[in-house]
């Protein structure tokens, strides 16, 4: 794997090891990718093995802390290229994009190193032998897997994969290994709800430690699905029917456990007209990145920042912008810091929900919410000084939402500084504020 970047003042560099280097094995052990790299860089001393530019091979001597990171970087970060899902799977978000976006953003990516690595969930469909085999090795733990269902049969259904049958048999032999799994369902009225939706839990609570949670989250349907598999939306009912069964698995296991394992979106409360569970209920919200207590934890973050808001802090005037499903939790979070401040009483201040018309009008979550309807909704409308989105509705670590518009576009079109915050109730309220609070 050819160096491509080195840190300054690393081990790598302290080394001697050089940008074009390509390092062919650590301790004997050749270098395919990112995880054998991390697994294989762990001692305190390494014998590196590398070939330079020139085709030269040389051993290097590598000294550093135990577990310190070698302080190299590649041009790609799992230094290989990333496995392609192999599934159809019935819901599939990204066969429901419109044509015309940026090509990778259908990419579907079912990769374990991502899992490990990034979070990413995976189908566990691709995996060899020898990916199973390094996993047990190198305990590349905790592993996120869609399961979906448990039953073999309804499993191929919805996969359309005839390995998805394997699911079951994969986790048993990750378990006996101590691999942890955190695990989802999405949701799919008539695919794995009912009888099918308890099997699969009872079969992944029979897992239990080896898979410490699962979430529960709502298929999505966007008005792009031309051609695909008919699918209902959960409605309502629905909702309240998947809480209800979830919330008395999730009982039985703290009789059993000690712990709920079983947890669903937010986006089911909100569908069934429910209120989201306190935060307790979350214990330490192990599944918050899938939506699961996400707004519970917010709110608590933001009475805590409000208690330490000042009273005379003058608030400039702003505005938020979020989807359908967050709009009456978000005008109910800006209420509470409204209370905390004297003067921000006095404040133009106004939250907008922005219906998904680029998705279609099921699609409710601020995290796909773009560019453009963001910015055919609120033009001409009052924004105040500045506007606030959540930064989820920017792709990872940029500024620029799913259809290619940029924040600074965006700022440009509607004459306000747009404003992308991190998704925690304390990061909102400093933005409002516009300084950071005393801990």
């Amino acid at each position: 794997m050819k160096i491509c970047s080195i840190r300054e003042g690393g081990p790598a560099a302290r080394a001697k090891l050089h940008a074009g280097d390509e390092i062919l094995s650590i301790d004997g052990h050749e270098i395919h990718d990112v995880i054998d790299l991390k697994y294989y860089t762990y001692d305190a001393r390494l014998r590196v093995r590398v070939r330079d530019a020139q085709g030269r091979e040389r051993t290097v001597r590598v000294r550093k802390d135990e577990g310190e990171e070698l302080g190299v970087g590649f041009d790609d970060y799992l230094m290989d290229k990333a496995r392609h899902c192999a599934n159809r799977c019935v819901f599939c978000f990204i066969d429901q994009l419109p044509k015309g976006m940026r090509e990778t953003l259908y990419f579907k990516d079912d990769d374990v190193r991502m899992s490990f690595l990034m979070g990413n969930y995976i189908s566990l469909t691709n995996l060899t032998e020898h990916d199973l085999e390094r996993i047990c090795e190198m305990r590349i733990s905790p592993v996120n897997v869609s399961v979906h269902v448990t039953d073999p049969e309804a499993r191929r259904r919805m996969l359309r994969n005839p390995r998805a049958g394997e699911c079951l048999a994969i986790m048993n032999r990750l378990a006996e290994h101590r691999i942890s799994m955190n695990c989802q369902i999405v949701l799919c009225p008539g695919y794995n709800d009912g009888e099918l939706l308890e099997k699969t839990l009872s079969d992944l609570i029979a897992l239990f430690p080896a898979v410490p949670s699962v979430s529960i989250v709502p298929v999505g349907l966007s008005d792009h699905r031309e051609g695909l598999c008919p699918l209902r939306p959960v409605d309502a009912e629905k909702a309240r029917e998947i809480i209800d069964t979830a919330n008395r698995f999730g009982e039985a296991c703290l009789e059993r456990y000690g712990t709920r394992v079983i947890y669903c979106a937010d986006e089911f409360y909100l569908k069934a007209g429910l209120p989201v569970p306190a935060s307790e209920y979350y214990e330490d919200f192990p599944q918050i990145e899938n939506g699961v207590g996400l707004m519970a934890s917010f709110e608590d973050e933001v009475r805590e920042a409000a208690a330490a808001f000042p009273r005379g802090a003058v608030i400039a005037p702003f505005s938020v912008a979020t989807g359908v499903a967050a709009e009456s939790f978000m005008r109910r979070m800006v209420a509470l810091l409204m209370e905390s401040c004297d003067n921000i009483h006095k404040c133009a201040h106004t939250v907008y929900a922005v219906e998904n018309r680029f998705f279609g009008s099921q699609i409710t979550v601020a995290g796909l919410v773009t560019g453009q309807d963001l910015l055919a909704q609120l033009s001409g409308k009052p924004l105040g000084e500045r506007l606030f989105i959540p930064e989820v509705m920017l792709k990872y670590g940029e500024r620029v939402f799913l259809d290619d518009m940029t924040v600074e576009e965006l700022s440009a079109a509607l004459g306000v500084p747009v404003l992308p915050v991190k998704v925690d109730g304390r990061s909102f309220a400093e933005a409002i504020l516009g300084k950071t609070l005393e801990k």
